[in-house]
C-alpha cells in the first residue's frame, strides 16, 4: 500500500496557498506600507536563500528576533520557520540584561533586531538589522519540515522567577487557529484583523498572524494610540481585534466627545481579551459601547494555548468565569493527590488538547513539573460551578496562608475593583510572625478613600478573615511586558513597610 505523508502543517501553509491563489491581495499593512501575499512570498524566498548561504542557518537552529511590530517581523518569522529554525521571540521592553540572559539561554546564533533596539543588542552574538536590504543569494534547498518541528521559542513573562523559554510546533500553532476560526468568527479568508498587542508575546502572535494562515488581512500597529485604534476599528473593513484590558482602559480614558463620535461606528464579528483578568465594571463598558455578542474573554497560556472562551452570551451572566472549555480542549481540576475536585472546590487546573506546548527549551526538570501524562498545569487555581463553568481564583504560588487558612488575593481583588475609589490592585502576602503571612493590598485609586472604609466594604462581601490587613496607595502597579502584574516587586516594595496604610 502506498503511504501518503500528510504531515505538512506549517504556520505558513495557508499563507503560501493564498500567494498561489490571490497574490495580489493584500496580506499585511503598517502605517503607509501594504504588502501583498505575492510579495510576501518572494520576500520569505529571499530570507531563506541568504540565512541558508550567507548566514549559515541550518535545520535545528536557533535564532532571535528583538523587534516592536513591523513588517519586517512577519517576514523573517515566516521565512525562517519555514527551515525548521527555532525562533526566540524576545520582549524589546526588557532591559539590555534581560536580552542578554534569554538570548544566552536559548544559544541563538543570531539576532534579528529592529534599529530601535539596537542598544539592546549582547555584543558577543552576531546580529542583523531588520530594515538593512536582503542581499541575493542561491535559493535555499528545500527542507522536509515535520509538523512537530519547533518554530517559536517565545519566553515566559517570568512574573515568578527567570523566563523560561516555551518550545511551540508548527502543529501547535496551526491548531490554535483553527480553532480561533471557529470560536471566534473573525479569521477567515476575508477577515481583516487589527494587530495591536506586540507579536514577541504568545498571544499576540497568535492573533497577528492568525488571520494569514486564512488568507485574510492583516493591519499592524507598533504604539497602541487609543483614539487611533478605535479610528481605525471603525473603517468598515475591520472586523477582529485582539486587546488587553489596559488597552480598554486607554480607551475609555478619552474625553467624552471623542467616545461618542466612535460609539457603535464599527462592522465587528470579535473583540478578544486576554492576559489579565477583565474586571466587571470594565466588562460591562465594554459591552455598552461596542455591542453584546462580540467580547470573548479567554484564558490560557504560553504552555497550554487557548483554555478556555467565556463567550459573548455569557459575558453579563457569568461574572468573574473566563468561560467553558475551548474547542477541543479539555479541562481537569485536582487536589494536591492528584484526584479530581467536585464542583465549587479548588483545584490546580490541568488541560490537554492540540495546541500544547513540546516543553521548556534546555529545561527538562521545569517541563516534568509542568506536564503530567499530556495534561499541562501552570499553577492555576480554579472552581467549576454547577453548569461546567471555570473560575480562576487564583495562581498556586500567589496564594496567601494566613492564620492557618488559605486565601486567595484573585477573589478579593475581583471584589475590590468594583469599589468606585478603586481603579485596580494587587492582593498579596507578607511574612508576618503571628499569622504566618499578613494580607496587602497595593491599589491604583480614582478618588481618596481609608482603610477603614475599605475594610468597612469588604465585610460585607467577603469573610472577615479574608480583609486586607494593609492597604497601600500607589501610583501605578509594576507590571512585565505583556501587562501583568508583577506581584513579587510588590514583596519587595513592602516587606520593610508594615505600616504603611491608606490615610
Amino acid at each position: 500500500m502506498t503511504q501518503i505523508d500528510a504531515r505538512r502543517l506549517l504556520i505558513t501553509s495557508g499563507l503560501r496557498a493564498s500567494a498561489r491563489r490571490t497574490p495580489g491581495k493584500t496580506a499585511l499593512r503598517f502605517e503607509d506600507r501594504v504588502v501583498t501575499y505575492g510579495a510576501l512570498a518572494e520576500k520569505m524566498d529571499t530570507i531563506k536563500a541568504v540565512a541558508h548561504a550567507g548566514w549559515g542557518l541550518e535545520r535545528g537552529a536557533v535564532v532571535g528576533i528583538l523587534s516592536p511590530n513591523c513588517i519586517e517581523y512577519i517576514e523573517y518569522i515566516s521565512a525562517l520557520s519555514e527551515m525548521g529554525i527555532g525562533i526566540a521571540t524576545i520582549n524589546y521592553r526588557l532591559s539590555a540584561a534581560e536580552v542578554e540572559q534569554i538570548s544566552a539561554d536559548s544559544g541563538a546564533q543570531i539576532i534579528f533586531y529592529h534599529e530601535d533596539c539596537s542598544h539592546l543588542l549582547p555584543p558577543e552574538i552576531p546580529s542583523h538589522n531588520l530594515s538593512d536590504a536582503v542581499p541575493d543569494a542561491s535559493p535555499s534547498p528545500e527542507i522536509a519540515l515535520d509538523e512537530e518541528d519547533i518554530f517559536a521559542i517565545p519566553y515566559t513573562s517570568g512574573t515568578t522567577g527567570l523566563p523560561k523559554g516555551v518550545m511551540i510546533s508548527h502543529r501547535a500553532r496551526a491548531m490554535t487557529f483553527y480553532g480561533m476560526a471557529a470560536e471566534y468568527r473573525c479569521f477567515s479568508v476575508d477577515s481583516y484583523f487589527l494587530a495591536i498587542a506586540p507579536l514577541c508575546h504568545g498571544a499576540g502572535f497568535a492573533f497577528g498572524f492568525a488571520p494569514l494562515f486564512f488568507g485574510g488581512t492583516v493591519e499592524l500597529m507598533s504604539d497602541f494610540d487609543p483614539e487611533r485604534v478605535i479610528s481605525a476599528l471603525a473603517r468598515e473593513e475591520a472586523d477582529g481585534v485582539f486587546m488587553v484590558p489596559a488597552h480598554f482602559r486607554q480607551i475609555f480614558n478619552l474625553p467624552p466627545d471623542i467616545l461618542e463620535r466612535y460609539r457603535g461606528q464599527h462592522q465587528l464579528k470579535g473583540i478578544i481579551s486576554n492576559a489579565s483578568a477583565l474586571p466587571q465594571p470594565l466588562k460591562e463598558q465594554i459591552i455598552d459601547f461596542f455591542g453584546e455578542g462580540l467580547l470573548h474573554e479567554t484564558y490560557g497560556s504560553t504552555e497550554g494555548g487557548i483554555v478556555t472562551n467565556l463567550r459573548p452570551a455569557d459575558q453579563l451572566r457569568k461574572k468573574n468565569c473566563v468561560g467553558t472549555p475551548f474547542v477541543d480542549t479539555e479541562v481537569s481540576l485536582r487536589d494536591a493527590e492528584g484526584n479530581e475536585v467536585p464542583a465549587d472546590t479548588p483545584g490546580e487546573l490541568f488541560s490537554r488538547g492540540p495546541a500544547l506546548f513540546s516543553g521548556y527549551w534546555r529545561n527538562p526538570n521545569a517541563t516534568a513539573e509542568s506536564v503530567q501524562d499530556g495534561w499541562v498545569s501552570v499553577g492555576d487555581i480554579a472552581t467549576r460551578d454547577d453548569e461546567g463553568y471555570l473560575y480562576i481564583i487564583d495562581r498556586k504560588k500567589d496564594m496567601i496562608i494566613s492564620g492557618g487558612i488559605n486565601v486567595y488575593p484573585r477573589e478579593i481583588e475581583n471584589v475590590l475593583v468594583e469599589h468606585p475609589a478603586i481603579l485596580e490592585c494587587a492582593v498579596f502576602g507578607l511574612k508576618d510572625d503571628e499569622w504566618g503571612e499578613s494580607i496587602h493590598c497595593a491599589m491604583v485609586c480614582e478618588s481618596q478613600t481609608s482603610a477603614a472604609v475599605l475594610a468597612e466594604w469588604l465585610e460585607k462581601r467577603v469573610a472577615r478573615f479574608k480583609i486586607p490587613a494593609f492597604f497601600h496607595q500607589i501610583d501605578e502597579l509594576p507590571r512585565n511586558g505583556s501587562g501583568k502584574i508583577l506581584k513579587r516587586i510588590l514583596v519587595e516594595q513592602f516587606s520593610g513597610h508594615l505600616d504603611e496604610t491608606t490615610p
